[in-house]
C-alpha cells in the first residue's frame, strides 16, 4: 500500500476504513497455529448482544488489545477470539413485546457489534467466531449436559427456588438483588419445583484447594469472593435427642444434627435455631404451631438470603419441642429462625449468645438465656469428647450449593432428555443432537407459570418417541441456564473447523492442549463468583473425562474497573448515558481508545465525564506530523527493529541526538515492564514525553557539534519506535505512521524494537557532598568519575566551603561517583 501524499491525507474515517478492509483482506489477526512460534491464548468476557457495543465494551476491548498486541509484537501466536453469549431472557423479552422470534433480535444486535468491533480496530481472530444460540454451538452444550447425567453430576430434584412473577423464570441467586429480580425490579417470592442440578459440590475441595496455583496471578478480591463463595468450615456433628413436647413426642425419629465450627462452645449452648423451610423444622413443629411456621417460611423465603443473614434479632418460632443438652441433660428450646439458611450445615445451628452475636441478637429478641459463656479447652478437645461418647465427630461443612441450571423459559438450549412413563429420564441420543428449538414467537413466548416448550404452541416439538422404548414421551421443557453456555466456550475456540468451528466434536483435545490455558482472560469483577466458579467446574470435569489436560482454565485474570459518567453508573434512565458511537463518530477510533487506557491503571474505574479524548485525538496528529516531517528529511527506513549500534554513530554523548536515542531506548526498556504490570496508562504517558522530545528535536535541528546524519537518524529512530508502540493503543494512527515512514504494512507484525543495554546507563550521577554528615550541595560529575576529580569538584561547592569556614578539614572521604564527606574540626 503507497502513502497518499502529503496535500491529500486522508479523513479519520477515511483512514480507519481503509485499514479495516487491510487487516480483513489480510486475515492479520489470525492465529497461525503452525508451531513456528511459541503461543499464547488471550480471551475476553464474550458479550451479550442486548444492543450496539457499549462505554464499558469499549474499555475492556481497548485493554485486551494492548495485551494482544504487546505478546504480538513480542513474536507470540496469539489466539484472541470473539464470539457472542447469545441466549438469555432479555431476547425473550424483547421478541414477547416485538412479536417475533427471539433470533431476530439476537443477530440483528450481533451484526451491530460485530461492525462496531471491527470498527474499533480490535485484532480479533474473527475466523474461530461462535454465537451460542446457533445449534452447532449448542448442541455441544447439551453433549456436555449428557456428560454430566452420565456421570451423575446432573441430577432432578424438587427445591424451593426464587421465582420473578413478572418474568415469571426461576432466578439464580445473584440475580435477586434486595429481595428483588435485577431485570425488572419486581419482588421475588419462593415456589417448589423439580429442577435440574448440576453436582458442583462434589467438586468443592479441588475448586479451593487448586486456588493456590492462581496466587499472585488472579486478584486476591476474586480469589477471596471464590473461597467465600465456597465456603469450607472445619468443625463437628453434634447429635442432639429430642425431648418432645410437654405431652407428646414430636414427628422426628432421629437425633438432631447441627454442624458448629466451635464445638469447643457447647456447654455454653441455650437454644437450637433451625432454618424454617429445612425438613427438621417441619418435623419437630408441635401441630399447634404449624400456621406460624408456614407464615416464617414464607416471610424468610421471599426476604432473600442477604436480607437473612444480616444483623439484628431476626423472625423466629418456637416449634414446641425440646433437644437434651448431649453433655449436661438439660433441654434446650428449638426455634425456627430466619437467619439460619437451609443450605449451611444440616440447616440447624447451635445457639451460644455468649459467643455469636447473631445468636445474642436472637436470644435478646425472643427473651431466651444468654447463658455463661462456658467452654471447653479447645476445639480438639471437644471434638475428642464427643467422639469418645458418640454424641458427634469432626465434619467439614460448605456453603456452595449445587447448581441449578432449569430455566423455565424458551431462548435456551433445550435440556436434551425425554420423559417416558415407562423408561423414567431417558438421555437423548449422542447422534440425535442437537434438541433445536421449535420456532415460537410472540405471545407463544409467555411463559404463563410455566416454560414456553410445556405449552400447546410446541406439542409437535415436545411429543416424540422414548429413545429406549419407542413408546409415546416427551421431552423436557426447561432449558439451561446461559452460566453453562459460557463454561466451556474457550474450548471451542480452540479448535478451528472447515466452517470456521468443528462440527464432529465440541473441541479437538490436541488442540485443547496447545493452547490452554488460556494465559489472561479479562472481564469484569461482576463475574468473579459464578461464571469463573462453573467455569472451573467444568474444566476439572472434561480434565476427569481426559479431555484436557488443564485443571484450571484460565492462568491469569484481569478485572477491569466500570465506565461511570459524573460519578454514577451509565444509565438512560438518569439520563447520563454515553453513546460508544456518537463517541467514535467526533473523536475517533483511536482517541476514545486511548482515552480509555490513559484514565488510570484498568482495575481503577473511568469516569467518562473526566477524560480527554479531544487531547488523545490531538496527540495522534502529532504522531502524524512527525511521521510526516521524518518521511520529508528524506531519510531512509531503518527496519522494524534497527541495530542501534549502526544507525547513528556518531551520536556522542552531551549531543541532542544521543539524548533523544537515550530516551527512545530508555522508552522501550521501560515499557515492556509496565506492560508486564499492566500499567498501560504509564506506557501512554511515557509515548507522549517521547513523541515531544522527538518533535523538538526535529524542529531545533542539529547543533554545531553534532553529525547530521545521526541527529536525523536519531529522531527516524524515535518515530518508529512511537509507532510500534503505539499500534498497541491506537492501531489507526500507528499503522499510518508506519507507512508514512516508508514501512510495509502492518505495523502490528513490527516485532519489538531492540534496545542497546548502553545506552540505558546513565552518563552522569548526582553526587551528594556532606560537611560532617550533613548535605551542604550536589554536584553532577559523570558517571566514571575518578576519586581526585570528584574531591575537587566538591571543595569547590560554596556550600563546603561555607560549612568549612574557620574549621580545619581533617580528611575529605570519597565514594565515587555518588558521595563526598568533608570532616571537620574547631582550630
Amino acid at each position: 500500500m503507497d502513502a497518499p501524499p502529503p496535500t491529500t491525507r486522508p479523513s479519520t474515517a477515511e483512514v480507519e476504513d481503509r485499514w479495516q478492509r487491510y487487516w480483513s483482506e489480510h486475515d492479520t489477526f489470525r492465529a497461525r497455529d503452525d508451531g513456528t512460534r511459541p503461543r499464547r491464548y488471550l480471551l475476553t468476557m464474550f458479550p451479550y448482544p442486548s444492543g450496539d457495543l457499549h462505554m464499558g465494551h469499549a474499555e475492556v476491548f481497548a485493554l485486551e488489545d494492548v495485551v494482544a498486541r504487546y505478546w504480538r509484537l513480542r513474536g507470540y501466536d496469539v489466539l484472541n477470539p470473539i464470539g457472542w453469549d447469545s441466549f438469555g431472557l432479555p431476547a425473550e423479552n424483547a421478541a414477547i413485546r416485538r412479536g417475533e422470534n427471539p433470533a431476530v433480535f439476537t443477530e440483528t444486535n450481533i451484526a451491530t457489534q460485530a461492525a462496531t468491533a471491527r470498527r474499533y480496530g480490535v485484532s480479533f481472530d474473527w475466523s474461530r467466531r461462535l454465537e451460542t444460540h446457533r445449534p452447532e454451538y449448542y448442541r455441544w452444550t447439551q453433549w456436555l449436559f449428557l456428560r454430566l447425567l452420565e456421570h451423575d453430576l446432573a441430577y432432578r430434584a424438587t427445591a424451593p427456588v426464587n421465582w420473578c412473577p413478572q418474568d415469571r423464570t426461576v432466578l439464580a441467586n445473584e440475580q435477586v438483588v434486595g429481595g428483588r429480580c435485577e431485570r425488572c425490579g419486581t419482588p421475588v417470592v419462593q415456589r417448589e419445583l423439580t429442577q435440574w442440578f448440576v453436582r458442583v459440590t462434589a467438586y468443592a475441595d479441588r475448586l479451593l484447594d487448586d486456588m493456590a496455583a492462581l496466587e499472585g496471578a488472579w486478584p486476591e478480591r476474586v480469589l477471596a469472593m471464590q473461597r467465600h463463595w465456597i465456603g469450607r468450615s472445619e468443625g463437628a456433628r453434634v447429635r442432639f435427642d429430642v425431648a418432645g413436647y410437654e405431652d407428646a413426642a414430636p414427628a422426628a425419629s432421629t437425633p438432631v444434627t447441627v454442624f458448629t465450627t466451635r464445638p469447643d462452645t457447647l456447654p455454653g449452648a441455650t437454644f437450637l435455631a433451625v432454618a424454617p423451610e429445612s425438613p427438621v423444622a417441619a418435623a419437630l413443629c408441635a401441630p399447634d404451631r404449624a400456621d406460624a411456621l408456614v407464615a416464617l417460611c414464607r416471610d424468610a423465603r421471599d426476604a432473600g438470603e442477604i436480607a437473612r443473614s444480616g444483623p439484628g434479632g431476626g423472625r423466629g418460632v418456637f416449634l414446641g419441642a425440646w433437644a437434651v443438652h448431649p453433655v449436661t441433660g438439660a433441654r434446650l428450646p428449638v426455634w425456627a429462625a430466619d437467619y439460619v439458611l437451609p443450605g449451611y450445615g444440616t440447616g440447624v445451628v447451635l445457639g451460644v449468645p455468649a459467643h455469636d452475636e447473631r445468636d445474642a441478637a436472637f436470644a435478646r429478641a425472643h427473651g431466651l438465656s444468654v447463658g455463661d459463656g462456658a467452654t471447653w479447652p479447645s476445639v480438639e478437645d471437644a471434638t475428642g469428647r464427643l467422639e469418645a461418647t458418640g454424641h458427634g465427630e469432626r465434619a467439614t461443612s460448605y456453603r456452595l450449593r449445587d447448581w441449578l441450571v432449569s430455566r423455565q423459559r424458551y431462548w435456551g438450549a433445550p435440556v436434551p432428555v425425554v420423559h417416558c412413563a415407562t423408561c423414567g429420564v431417558v438421555p437423548v441420543p449422542d447422534d440425535e443432537l442437537p434438541v433445536r428449538l421449535p420456532d415460537l414467537a410472540g405471545d407463544d413466548l409467555l411463559p404463563r407459570g410455566r416454560s414456553p416448550l410445556a405449552s400447546p404452541a410446541a406439542d409437535a416439538w415436545r411429543r416424540v418417541p422414548c429413545p429406549r422404548c419407542g413408546a409415546n414421551a416427551e421431552r423436557d421443557p426447561d432449558t439451561l441456564d446461559t452460566f453453562v453456555d459460557s463454561s466451556w466456550y474457550f474450548l471451542r475456540y480452540c479448535s478451528p473447523g472447515s466452517s470456521g468451528l468443528p462440527d464432529d466434536v465440541p473441541f479437538r483435545p490436541d488442540d485443547a492442549r496447545r493452547w490452554m490455558p488460556a494465559a489472561q482472560y479479562v472481564g469484569g469483577v461482576e463475574h468473579a463468583i459464578l461464571h469463573l466458579l462453573y467455569s472451573r467446574f467444568v474444566t476439572k470435569v472434561l480434565h476427569d473425562l481426559g479431555w484436557v489436560d488443564v485443571v484450571e482454565p484460565f492462568a491469569t485474570l484481569l478485572n477491569q474497573g466500570q465506565v461511570l459518567y459524573g460519578g454514577r453508573a451509565m444509565s438512560k434512565s438518569l439520563g447520563n448515558g454515553v453513546e460508544l458511537g456518537g463517541q467514535l463518530d467526533r473523536w475517533g477510533v483511536d482517541a476514545v481508545r486511548l482515552a480509555m487506557v490513559f484514565a488510570g491503571p484498568p482495575e481503577d474505574d473511568v469516569d467518562w465525564a473526566d477524560v480527554d479524548p479531544a487531547a488523545m485525538r490531538r496527540f495522534c496528529d502529532r504522531v502524524l506530523r512527525l511521521a510526516d516531517a521524518v518521511a520529508a528529511s528524506g531519510t531512509s527506513p531503518t527496519g522494524p527493529a534497527p541495530d542501534s549500534r549502526g544507525i547513528t554513530p556518531d551520536a556522542r554523548p552531551g549531543t541532542r541526538a544521543h539524548a533523544l536515542r537515550r530516551a527512545t531506548h530508555r522508552t522501550v526498556h521501560d515499557a515492556e515492564d509496565l506492560l508486564e504490570r499492566s500499567r498501560f496508562n504509564v506506557v501512554v504517558a511515557r509515548l507522549m514525553e517521547l513523541v515531544n522530545a522527538a518533535r523538538r528535536a526535529e524542529a531545533d535541528g542539529h547543533g554545531r557539534d553534532e553529525n547530521a546524519a545521526a541527529h536525523t537518524a536519531a529522531v527516524r529512530e524515535a518515530a518508529e519506535t512511537v509507532a510500534v508502540l503505539l499500534g498497541m493503543f491506537a492501531p489507526y494512527t500507528a499503522e499510518e505512521a508506519w507507512e508514512r515512514l516508508g514501512h510495509a504494512p502492518s505495523v502490528a507484525d513490527a516485532g519489538w524494537p531492540r534496545v542497546d543495554p548502553t545506552l540505558l546507563v546513565d552518563d552522569t550521577v548526582e553526587a551528594v557532598v556532606q560537611v560532617d554528615g550533613r548535605v551542604r550541595g550536589r554536584v553532577v560529575v559523570p558517571a566514571d568519575v575518578d576519586d581526585a576529580t570528584l574531591r575537587d569538584r566538591a571543595l569547590a561547592l560554596p556550600g563546603v566551603s561555607r560549612a568549612a569556614r574557620g574549621r580545619e578539614v581533617v580528611r575529605v572521604v570519597v565514594r565515587a561517583p555518588r558521595l563526598v564527606n568533608v570532616v571537620t574540626r574547631a582550630t
